[in-house]
């Protein structure tokens, strides 16, 4: 089987894709910075879910799960050049890369710019130089549902153009796109951007809304419910997520050419459920999975955000046969399950 490196592994996607990929019997190297920007114990907690002690991971040394024979984890950050290249040199590269690892969040980007700029742009840049040292069958690399902007139409495709941010965040994903394509056309990394609409499961990010709302409503405190509710999200369970990256990760493009006569091997591609739900109704499901009533407080739009996410996932679907099968309502009952036991057992 595979040889595969997921940077960002002890994040939410990259935790449950790299499972999945281990059960499908490939091998997996995780990376990972390990950073502060949200709780680290939940990565630890991630990772120790796969066979990683928290005591071996130390000091950039890799770390051998004793659960899954095929799970090595290191802790390294991806903005560093010289310690990405030792990695690759010394396992000679992958056979496939799924670069998850990123600084998420749209509001935190407007207090720390230079942090998206270094870990999503230069930290991309990176992994980018590596593939040209070490040709991979396949790059897949996660983009984001912001690159769209204000969605206040219907579903969007892929084919439409994306060149108005509202979000440094948003910026940075589109960057990595553009980074990609000029890499695939130059030196034919075969390449694919998936576009992931609105995440949700369990042991998913806390600055995500279904761990603020569900931590909100067992402790009696109000939710904080921007633009006043009129909001809608594609919401997309993580499983769903999952099957559809490892799906792709399977089918590189095909047309690779560093001369410039061909087009390049890259595609970007959405992957979201493919139906908007409005934030009151995913609310509404969150109190009654938690069994009670929340207070809320409700707010203005924040700066950043925008009023409806919604894919449309044909492309996807023709390539790969995906179709989501978690409805929002057993999606949060699952979520509320993971929830309890991880945070009141």
């Amino acid at each position: 089987m595979a040889k595969i490196l997921v940077t960002g592994s002890a994040g939410f996607i990259g935790f449950h894709l790299t499972r999945h990929l281990l059960g499908e019997g490939h091998e997996v190297v995780g990376l990972d910075n390990l950073n502060d920007y949200y709780e680290v114990r939940l990565k630890f907690a991630r990772l120790e879910a796969s066979g990683i002690l928290h005591e071996a991971v130390s000091g950039g040394a890799m770390a051998q799960s004793h659960t899954c024979p095929g799970y090595r984890f290191i802790q390294t950050s991806l903005e560093s050049q010289e310690s990405l290249g030792h990695l690759f040199d010394r396992e000679q590269g992958f056979d496939y890369i799924v670069h998850l690892a990123a600084q998420a969040g749209v509001r935190y980007s407007l207090e720390h710019p230079e942090v998206y700029v270094q870990s999503n742009v230069a930290g991309t840049l990176n992994i980018l130089e590596q593939c040209r040292r070490y040709p991979v069958k396949h790059l897949v690399f996660a983009s984001s549902s912001s690159v769209y902007g204000d969605q206040t139409t219907g579903p969007r495709s892929e084919q439409e153009r994306v060149d108005f941010p509202v979000s440094l965040y948003a910026a940075t994903k589109k960057s990595t796109e553009l980074m990609a394509h000029a890499y695939s056309h130059l030196f034919g990394i075969p390449a694919t951007g998936l576009r992931y609409f609105t995440v949700y499961g369990p042991w998913g990010r806390p600055d995500m809304s279904p761990i603020l709302f569900a931590r909100a409503i067992a402790q009696n405190e109000p939710i904080q419910v921007f633009n006043n509710g009129l909001m809608e999200r594609d919401f997309t369970y993580i499983d769903d997520i999952v099957e559809g990256t490892a799906r792709v990760l399977a089918i590189p493009p095909a047309g690779a050419g560093p001369d410039g006569q061909k087009a390049p091997a890259f595609r970007v591609l959405n992957i979201g459920y493919g139906q908007p739900s409005a934030l009151m109704d995913f609310i509404g499901l969150m109190e009654k999975h938690m069994g009670k009533k929340s207070l809320r407080e409700m707010l203005p739009m924040q700066p950043g955000d925008v009023l409806r996410t919604w894919a449309d996932t044909s492309a996807l679907q023709a390539l790969t046969g995906y179709k989501p099968r978690i409805a929002l309502d057993e999606g949060i009952a699952r979520f509320v399950y993971w929830f309890r036991q991880y945070y009141f057992c």
